[in-house]
């Protein structure tokens, strides 16, 4: 998904045609059996494919990728660009997020609480460690980017707004997993299919589990070349003060830029950060439970 300049403060206002509305109301309401089974679950599986495809897609690929008959994934297909929610290249045939759902992530990042609460806290700390700084939300057994501010160095991170990530082998989804209560942690943990990206990346339920209880003790989560090769990374869990989990913010940087001393540093900024959001979420987010 493209990526929101975190600087950037024009609000993108769009409506909904009643068309689309009438449309979307008659296609749920006509496969409503379950998340994935009707209509709507299954245009969503084509978008979600479409999104998380490191490769162009084009109609053969996404057959192979979503469990839909041909003539029914063509339809799909056919109202997903109709509606503007995915594009096409008259060129190369190959699919790609439409700008109506960039309207509407535009909007979700504009609209988004906690975004809003921790930017000015998140800028800070980028400003002090001039390194690349993520806000991040679990979302599933992935971490969604809420927000990112740049490193103040020519090399910067890859990662955009709105990209998912795995929870077991970043920095910031490591820290959200120290956040969880025991029972949360095994049930995510349990269903993780893990998938090795570097030599160090964590590879079992056992190993994530010693690698939370590590994370849990010192306060704060590391991620040493663990989903990249070269980038290491200290974060640390939001929580308000009731202790209910928001999110997690991390510092990153190419582990040749990053001494220990420094690593020693981002530890106390990224939990002094994550102290302050969760300080902030409580006055202006109100009772949460």
């Amino acid at each position: 998904m493209t990526g929101i300049n975190a600087d950037q403060n024009t609000e993108v206002k769009f409506d909904v045609d009643n068309s689309a509305k009438a449309r979307l109301s008659k296609q749920h309401s006509a496969g409503s059996s379950g998340s994935g089974t009707g209509t709507l679950g299954k245009a969503l599986d084509v978008v979600t494919a479409i999104a998380n495809s490191r490769n162009p897609l084009r109609f053969t690929d996404l057959l192979k990728q979503v469990d839909q008959p041909r003539g029914t994934l063509h339809r799909n297909i056919s109202n997903l660009l109709e509606e503007g929610f995915i594009a096409m290249s008259p060129e190369t045939h190959v699919y790609s997020l439409g700008p109506r759902l960039l309207q509407l992530a535009s909007q979700a990042w504009a609209d988004n609480e906690l975004r809003g609460i921790a930017q000015p806290h998140i800028r800070a700390l980028n400003e002090l460690a001039g390194e690349t700084v993520h806000l991040a939300i679990l979302q599933g057994d992935q971490v969604v980017y809420l927000d990112k501010f740049e490193a103040q160095q020519s090399l910067r991170m890859h990662s955009q707004i709105g990209r998912s990530a795995p929870v077991y082998c970043t920095g910031v989804g490591k820290a959200i997993l120290s956040g969880l209560s025991d029972e949360a942690f095994e049930t995510l943990a349990n269903a993780l299919n893990f998938q090795r990206f570097t030599e160090n990346t964590i590879m079992n339920v056992e190993d994530l589990r010693q690698d939370r209880a590590a994370t849990i003790a010192r306060g704060y989560a590391i991620d040493a070349e663990e989903h990249e090769a070269g980038i290491r990374c200290a974060a640390a869990p939001i929580k308000d003060q009731a202790g209910l989990l928001l999110g997690g913010v991390s510092i990153t940087a190419p582990a040749y830029r990053v001494s220990d001393e420094a690593y020693a540093q981002w530890a106390q900024w990224v939990q002094k950060t994550a102290a302050d959001i969760g300080a902030d979420a409580d006055i202006k987010m109100g009772p949460r439970r």
